[in-house]
């Protein structure tokens, strides 16, 4: 076990975790020329198209140092605030941590969240400074920053690039110098905690888990502590760049086991694996649930489909445990899910994963964030949906969720900065300069006001400098209102929103234009109304496809054209009671996408 290192890496989204991987892969001689390819560790070609990591990775090297075999665990992590999360459940894996920092870059605030993380879970941390073959590397300058924010030795500091290799061989001396080998006795009860799963249509789910105490071996009779069912370990084996079956791992190695389970309710992330005749006395601490910050619905375009989608989400649920959901109805769109997700980028690749690995055609409805109404009886409810809104006349008041973000940016951009969040009903807590050209800027904003385009704005007026991290805050009581979109006098639900009441005109007015662009025009006039309550606060009307009916009338009396009109008049009046206007899936994702 003394020669067992299990460490991951952190760093700001593209700051160059899986390409600094893939050196240390190579180094190690784990990953052969066959196998090689840009990014190894990101098996999915939405990482690949998109150059991010969404998932975190396992994989075990071995190296040799000073006549010593080591086995070293690393695991690649995503650095996306949306993906926090998988960043969570690495870290309690681990005894280290390679903090990585783009040396043209700096420290960004998704480095300084994630160090938080791996701090308080006691991990040893080594800094390295990535892209130093870049001719815009400042390397004396994000030393300064790094020595600022972690203390200890500028020399401590190593100097590397993923690119050219440089430094890799420091870095893995290092890891087996500096992390602590895993704690644990192989003699006591068996104790693994499970990090991660995996679906695989032939063998069922794959759990990943690292073991704190005792031994396992292959046939094992073993039983999961919270759910309490009990299985056969039909295979144990350690993660390389396939997985490896082995008859036993003990005390602090990483693997995985594959029992048969076919039910993905079955395995929990975070649950610990014991055996059944001599059973640990408490699992694995140190895990806490994850708490969706937006919530929107997804629907299947055929109503036939609902089986099916419930099926493709809980497969993707297992590979994705920050996926939460519950089945809801909607008049508009019939039955589907309401689905929590950690952000708008979280959100989007979920839809696409579910149209590329389960061929689900879905549509989504407008993301919105749970709200708390207390009514005038003094009840609290909780509110996912904004159909779910009580009637108006039984709140008292309602309270949104605040969020604490920080943003680190270059003081060039400060104002803009400042705006977009004050615009965005922010408020400045403090200001501190990190050195004499990057500020950072905490406030407090409504998640409400964050969840669409906030980080796309930010990123645009930085030209790309500005770095966002959030974390939840409390609820607040707000001034809000629940605007309906009616397309020919019905109310239609997948559109309606939660919306701050000084917001609410503008957001009426543009999407009733946006919606008249969108819907083709049918026989009779279709009018879009935004409303709220009874008041109708804004109008868009599409006009009739009409056939000119006083084509023939040549001249003659005003009457003989009045009255041709007339009866076509009653006729498109008649049409439009029983007409039906049938929505597009596009306007539903137009509307998304509102500036």
């Amino acid at each position: 076990m003394k020669n067992i290192r299990n460490f991951c890496i952190i760093a700001h989204i593209d700051h160059g975790k899986s390409t600094l991987a893939d050196r240390l892969l190579e180094t190690t001689k784990t990953v052969t020329d066959k196998d090689h390819q840009a990014q190894v560790l990101d098996d999915m070609d939405l990482e690949r198209e998109r150059g991010i990591t969404i998932k975190s990775h396992a994989i075990q090297m071995d190296y040799e140092l000073e006549g010593q075999k080591y086995k070293l665990n690393l695991i690649d992590t995503p650095g996306h605030v949306d993906f926090s999360y998988e960043v969570s459940r690495s870290i309690a894996a681990c005894e280290g941590a390679l903090l990585i920092v783009d040396a043209t870059q700096g420290i960004q605030a998704q480095t300084i969240s994630n160090l938080y993380l791996a701090i308080e879970n006691d991990l040893e941390i080594i800094p390295v400074l990535n892209k130093m073959d870049m001719d815009t590397a400042m390397p004396e300058e994000v030393k300064d920053q790094i020595v600022e924010l972690l203390g200890g030795n500028r020399e401590d500091i190593i100097e590397a690039s993923g690119k050219t290799g440089m430094g890799v061989e420091e870095i893995l001396k290092r890891i087996v110098q500096n992390i602590p080998s895993p704690q644990g006795n192989e003699n006591e009860p068996l104790q693994a905690m499970i990090f991660d799963s995996v679906f695989n249509s032939y063998r069922g789910i794959i759990a990943y888990f690292k073991i704190k105490n005792g031994t396992i071996n292959k046939g094992d009779h073993v039983k999961f502590f919270n759910t309490k069912k009990q299985y056969f370990a039909e295979e144990i084996g350690v993660l390389r760049l396939k997985q490896e079956s082995r008859n036993s791992l003990s005390a602090g190695d990483v693997g995985y086991i594959i029992s048969g389970i076919k039910e993905s309710k079955e395995v929990k992330v975070g649950d610990t694996i014991t055996h059944v005749e001599k059973p640990c006395a408490k699992a694995v601490e140190g895990f806490e649930e994850v708490k969706p910050m937006v919530y929107a619905g997804i629907y299947p375009i055929d109503t036939e489909d609902y089986e099916d989608l419930r099926y493709s989400i809980e497969k993707l649920q297992l590979n994705d445990a920050s996926l939460s959901f519950e089945p809801e109805s909607s008049l508009a769109l019939g039955f589907g899910f309401r689905c929590g997700f950690l952000g708008m980028l979280h959100m989007e690749i979920v839809q696409e994963r579910l149209d590329r690995e389960f061929d689900m055609n879905v549509i989504t409805t407008v993301p919105n964030v749970s709200y708390i109404v207390q009514t005038k009886k003094g009840d609290i409810i909780e509110v996912h949906n904004p159909s779910g809104l009580p009637d108006i006349g039984i709140i008292e008041e309602i309270r949104e969720p605040f969020i604490e973000a920080q943003i680190i940016t270059k003081t060039e951009f400060y104002g803009q900065v400042m705006k977009l969040c004050l615009d965005k009903r922010g408020d400045l807590i403090k200001e501190n300069y990190l050195s004499a050209d990057r500020a950072e800027l905490t406030f407090h904003i409504p998640l409400a006001e964050i969840v669409f385009d906030f980080y796309d704005k930010l990123k645009s007026i930085s030209k790309g400098y500005a770095s966002l991290d959030y974390h939840h805050l409390d609820y607040r009581k707000a001034k809000l209102v629940k605007l309906d979109i009616l397309v020919n006098g019905e109310r239609v639900d997948a559109l309606s929103s939660l919306i701050h009441e000084d917001n609410a005109y503008r957001l009426g007015r543009k999407m009733t234009d946006k919606l008249s662009e969108l819907i083709p025009r049918h026989q009779f006039a279709v009018p879009i109304q935004a409303a709220i309550g009874a008041k109708i606060i804004a109008r868009s009307t599409i006009k009739a496809v009409r056939k000119d009916v006083t084509a023939k009338c040549y001249g003659g009396d005003i009457t003989r054209k009045r009255k041709l009109l007339e009866k076509q008049k009653k006729g498109k009046k008649r049409m439009k009671q029983i007409g039906n206007v049938e929505i597009p899936q596009n306007a539903f994702m137009a509307v998304l996408k509102l500036d």
